[in-house]
């Protein structure tokens, strides 16, 4: 561990300036005006795994942005960690929002990283978190400490969907062969109190059609005749809760698991404000499903949830109509075990069933992913923990993220193994919003902590 700490410290200072140079390009896979910095980025990281010590760097590519894939394997014998990351980011805007440039990385002091932090587009999410990892393999080949084989996979279309991951996992199985995957594109609950995210929410997501009469009518002439789609819609979605706000859909929670008591004590000894999460958000009270508190509501709980809801007139002024049409788009977090595809056609079919016979409903599939989990008992789990608790002095508490990252389900079906997510990030680095931030404490503590994980995965597997 002293070695480790001392590599860090020693090189800290270009470790911070090389994170900074990668920073400053602008890879927006969202924009094609960004095509070529994109490329240029990719090319980048070719040639950082290159020097940190991969024997073999490919640019892979597919039907989109490159792929860059690189390995060290010292011996076919022992495990192999595949470390996944991306070199994309997300749009900068709105720029006015934004206290330094989004592409002029600088480090600011702030109330939570007073040693500093860089502030930059993908400067957390995920160029920061992903370098980590190529800077832990540069500790490991220079100490000659590595003791197992490493494999990258670092995709240039994360916040666009990664369309072309499936179409290179799909296509890769035997190179990309692995005993665990590694991903440090999460966060931890505080600098004082690490976190693995043990689980993540699958989603089904659709868009719902009412239809009433063949063109608007006016309310005057027809209120109280003919169904009014709006109120049908609203009268609809309604009933989609119980008074326990249980979601109604019949057979929707069939394949729901209760998690163990054990499992709900962990979760339950992270820092939680009641109040102060109320205040935040500037609400009176918390509202959710009976039974479950605010941290199991949000993360091992299914949800139904309108993300929009429109029609008939609502500009400026008065129109009385009764509009043809109504429209709402609803998202479903789902647990694991519930398949998107099954929940899908569950809503669909309830929902058109509760329609009354004076409306016609549409449901239209947008899109989804299935939920993950990783047992807090596996190998990739301990050694994580173990890392974490070396580092920080204290054991990470699992936790479930409330949010979906369809890549983890992706991989378990494909490359039948486990994902460890290994998140350095916190909730305040404003990620996808104006400045975006990522702690140099962080940053450097994740270089640290990374090559004990794969000390005690070894350890482990034996």
């Amino acid at each position: 561990m002293e070695n480790i700490k001392s590599y860090v410290q020693q090189h800290k200072d270009r470790f911070i300036s090389e994170l900074i140079e990668l920073l400053k390009i602008p890879s927006v896979s969202a924009d094609t005006a960004y095509s070529q910095d994109v490329i240029d980025t990719a090319e980048a990281v070719k040639v950082s795994l290159s020097k940190a010590g991969c024997d073999l760097v490919e640019v892979c590519d597919t039907p989109g942005y490159p792929i860059i894939y690189g390995e060290k394997i010292i011996d076919p014998n022992l495990p192999t960690v595949l470390v996944y990351g991306h070199y994309d980011v997300q749009p900068p805007d709105p720029m006015e929002l934004w206290t330094s440039p989004p592409f002029e990385p600088v480090i600011k002091t702030t109330d939570i990283h007073p040693e500093g932090a860089i502030f930059a587009r993908g400067s957390c999410d995920d160029k920061g978190q992903m370098y980590m990892h190529v800077k832990a393999l540069e500790y490991m080949v220079q100490s000659n400490t590595l003791p197992c084989n490493v494999k990258f996979m670092i995709e240039g279309e994360e916040e666009v969907g990664s369309a072309s991951l499936a179409w290179f996992v799909e296509r890769n199985q035997e190179k990309l062969k692995n005993d665990v995957i590694l991903i440090s594109d999460t966060g931890m609950i505080s600098n004082q109190q690490p976190s693995i995210t043990t689980g993540l929410r699958g989603l089904s997501y659709v868009e719902v059609e009412v239809t009433g009469p063949n063109r608007d009518l006016h309310s005057g002439l027809y209120g109280g005749a003919v169904a009014n789609p709006i109120n049908i819609l609203a009268k609809m979605i309604a009933s989609l809760h119980d008074e326990d706000n249980h979601i109604t859909i019949p057979g929707f929670y069939d394949k729901v698991q209760e998690l163990s008591a054990e499992e709900r004590a962990e979760m339950a000894k992270a820092p939680f404000s009641l109040e102060k999460y109320k205040n935040a958000l500037n609400i009176a009270d918390v509202y959710g499903e009976k039974g479950y508190v605010t941290n199991e509501r949000n993360s091992i709980r299914p949800t139904l949830d309108v993300n929009g809801i429109w029609g008939g007139y609502t500009g400026e002024g008065a129109k009385t109509v009764i509009a043809s049409k109504a429209f709402a788009k609803i998202s479903m977090r789902l647990v694991p075990n519930q398949d998107w595809h099954e929940i899908t056609e569950l809503f669909t079919k309830h929902f058109t069933s509760i329609a009354p016979a004076g409306v016609t409903v549409k449901v239209t599939p947008h899109h989804g992913g299935q939920g993950y989990v990783t047992p807090i008992d596996s190998i990739g789990y301990q050694a994580a923990n173990k890392a974490y608790t070396e580092t920080f002095g204290v054991p990470a508490i699992p936790v479930r993220s409330g949010g979906s990252i369809p890549i983890v389900s992706l991989f378990e079906k494909e490359l039948k193994s486990k994902t460890i997510l290994m998140g350095f990030g916190l909730d305040s680095d404003a990620i996808h919003s104006p400045n975006e931030h990522f702690g140099i404490f962080n940053y450097l503590k994740g270089i640290e902590t990374i090559p004990l994980f794969y000390k005690y995965f070894v350890e482990l597997s034996k």
